[in-house]
């Protein structure tokens, strides 16, 4: 049975800092050794050459071997980075880590429980087809299987990080007389992404296995708990599998939902409802109570231009990439709900969700004793 699960959110105050990870260690909310996973978000373009999310990425391990980590595990934690902080998104990490038997709270019923695989190398002529959403849809199963997971629908949250498209794969590619989906790398992030939600989709049975024509143009494939990255940073599918087991024990919970739209305020309260948090019919952020650790969307511009039937110009807009107006538009939306804009909202989502809007996971607190470190600053005067 793998272990009860500890998860914050801490502030990033600069693009190199992970002193609030420190401060988690040195205060004895958790030890740097049982660190598991990092998800967070980097104040970057979000583009294939946004270098911050490496420099954090370094900053973060740096700080779990200076803590007593061994160096060598410290290597292999999944540390996943959406770049790009668009509006009044806040950078910010989630960390999760194991606790000891002895300090878990004891629960029978479902708690948050976490596993983590690597897939086989993907090569760049497998990004965009099946190739790619077979490795990845295996590493979902091992991922499930470490965390304790039988039975799909207690899986809420699939993280992953997979390789893009850069000149040097396409030029690799090309000299071993292979083909690739693309040559243009920006527009594969979006393809990684894409490719890598349709793995999920078929690990968790929600749809049969596609085809290489599906890929990026049958919009009505897709998973509900996927959440994919894609960056130049491994040439893996890194994935990380949340969801619930009985047993575990821990204070933690996770749930999810769907946006249906950009505006879909009510997909992420459904979202927080799942996690077990109770709310009135027409809850308020007053409702949360301080509960609420994060919430991690996705979100894509809809195909036809639309939002309820208006119509809108990101799509056509040469000046302000869609990836970022989208990104800021849906954070200032979950932000609303949660009254933190520190958010994990990440954008190109393909094969995520339902066209034009997106997955939504949230972790609720539901310990017996008071939350702490989860409630947003107050609005100041």
């Amino acid at each position: 049975m793998p272990d009860a699960i500890e998860v914050r959110k801490v502030p990033i105050h600069s693009v190199a800092d992970a002193s609030e990870l420190a401060k988690l260690i040195d205060d004895g909310v958790m030890e740097a050794s049982r660190v598991i996973a990092i998800i967070g978000k980097t104040e970057g373009n979000g583009g294939v050459n946004d270098y911050t999310r490496i420099i954090a990425d370094r900053a973060f391990r740096e700080v779990l071997v200076e803590k007593g980590a061994p160096a060598d595990q410290v290597k292999q934690v999944p540390i996943v980075w959406s770049g790009g902080t668009d509006g009044i998104i806040s950078p910010h990490a989630t960390i999760f880590a194991t606790v000891p038997a002895d300090k878990a709270e004891p629960s029978d019923d479902l708690r948050l429980t976490v596993g983590f695989a690597m897939s086989e190398a993907i090569l760049p002529e497998e990004i965009g087809y099946t190739g790619m959403i077979t490795k990845v849809a295996d590493a979902v199963r091992v991922a499930m299987e470490r965390a304790g997971i039988t039975d799909p629908a207690d899986v809420h949250y699939v993280q992953t990080k997979t390789p893009l498209l850069t000149i040097h794969t396409i030029r690799d590619a090309k000299s071993r007389g292979q083909k690739v989906w693309t040559e243009h790398t920006h527009e594969s992030m979006d393809l990684s992404n894409g490719t890598t939600g349709l793995g999920i989709a078929v690990a968790l049975g929600e749809i049969e296995m596609p085809t290489d024509a599906d890929v990026m143009h049958n919009r009505s494939l897709y998973s509900s708990v996927a959440s994919c990255s894609s960056g130049v940073e491994l040439d893996q599918a890194q994935v990380v599998v949340v969801g619930n087991a009985r047993g575990v024990g821990g204070r933690y919970r996770i749930g999810h939902s769907v946006m249906r739209d950009a505006l879909d305020a009510d997909g992420i309260w459904d979202a927080i409802k799942d996690a077990g948090l109770e709310l009135p019919e027409r809850p308020h952020t007053s409702d949360i109570g301080g509960r609420l650790v994060n919430v991690f969307l996705k979100c894509e511009v809809s195909q036809d231009g639309q939002v309820r039937g208006r119509r809108n110009a990101m799509l056509d807009d040469s000046d302000v990439h869609w990836h970022r107006q989208i990104k800021s538009a849906v954070g200032g939306v979950t932000a609303s709900v949660t009254g933190d804009p520190a958010v994990f909202v990440s954008v190109s989502a393909a094969h995520q969700g339902p066209d034009g809007g997106g997955p939504v996971a949230a972790i609720v607190d539901l310990g017996s004793g008071d939350p702490t470190g989860y409630a947003a600053p107050g609005p100041t005067t």
